[in-house]
């Protein structure tokens, strides 16, 4: 994970912090429940950020005896972990906020300075999120964005434009909220839209807990690397027959390949560990992701079958 790879992750936690105390400051002076609620959602997303920072941290410990394929999961670990108080503490704090203002609710005082927060706050909460969509489309290019998401095995990109989202979608109803609550007179609206502010955090939250658990227990790699390797390896000359690929995605830019090939019977020992070594290489240059291939070979000869195993753990 490069230093770039952070780069939304950085954005993300300077907007929030930010953004957060300056909430909380209009939040007093006005009395709004959604603009409290927009504080503590800032708050957590603060929170979120250094988990996710964490987790890349960890991610990069390199392999040991009791953990042979690395630490890359860790990663995924802390997004979940992320999404828990996603829907715990955000969503959480908003209902009870909102539930609270709607049973004793408090007239809104001058909400001026609720308008100048809220729309400076959905100024940065955008630029934090052009940066991680930006850095999205530079690595997936073209193509229909929230499906290409949703594929998304990069918890980095993933979870700050799933939190952004959120975060502008809450500020609008914030803004509504206070908005309406002034206008008409009726505090309860604030409070309605706090309960709103909750829901969003609550479905972002659920959508973050299921993509992590995919990748936790082990997703493969996505269908257009499973067949290319399949294809690539297949239409070699040497090989006689193929098994399905297996992947498995370890970390965001590490994936676990194992093929299990049947290679020409006229291959002798000599030749079949260069035939292997030069299929590997070949993968390896074309999905540069792929940092850890088994290989099971088996050759064949007439009736009879001759097993040579050959297990190998290439790291780049």
């Amino acid at each position: 994970m490069t230093g770039e790879s952070k780069l939304p992750i950085y954005g993300a936690l300077a907007a929030n912090v930010g953004i957060a105390g300056v909430k909380f400051v209009a939040a007093y002076f006005s009395c709004s429940s959604a603009m409290l609620s927009e504080g503590i959602h800032s708050l957590v997303d603060s929170g979120n950020e250094l988990l996710l920072l964490l987790g890349i941290s960890r991610s990069k410990k390199p392999a040991d005896q009791n953990h042979p394929f690395g630490h890359g999961k860790e990663m995924y670990f802390w997004t979940l972990i992320v999404s828990i108080l996603v829907f715990a503490l955000g969503g959480g704090m908003s209902f009870y906020e909102g539930i609270s203002h709607l049973e004793h609710p408090e007239p809104l005082r001058d909400p001026f300075w609720n308008y100048i927060v809220l729309g400076g706050a959905i100024v940065f909460e955008g630029g934090s999120l052009w940066i991680a969509v930006h850095r999205f489309l530079q690595i997936k290019g073209n193509g229909r964005f929230w499906q290409e998401l949703r594929k998304s095995k990069d918890p980095s990109l993933f979870a700050v434009i799933y939190e952004d989202t959120a975060a502008i979608l809450g500020l609008i109803i914030a803004f509504a909220g206070v908005f309406l609550g002034h206008y008409f007179q009726n505090p309860r609206l604030d409070g309605m839209a706090s309960i709103l502010i909750g829901v969003v955090l609550a479905i972002v939250a659920i959508v973050m807990v299921i993509e992590s658990r995919k990748l936790l227990i082990g997703e493969s790699a996505q269908t257009y690397i499973v067949e290319g390797v399949y294809k690539l390896v297949i239409e070699d000359k040497d090989v006689a027959a193929l098994r399905y690929p297996l992947t498995m995605h370890m970390a965001p830019n590490e994936i676990l390949l194992v093929l299990d090939a049947e290679f020409r019977h006229d291959l002798n020992g000599e030749e079949l560990p260069k035939v292997i070594s030069r299929l590997e290489h070949t993968i390896r240059e074309k999905f540069p992701d792929i940092t850890k291939i088994y290989v099971e070979a088996k050759l064949f000869s007439g009736k009879e079958a001759q097993k040579v195993v050959k297990d190998r753990v290439l790291n780049t």
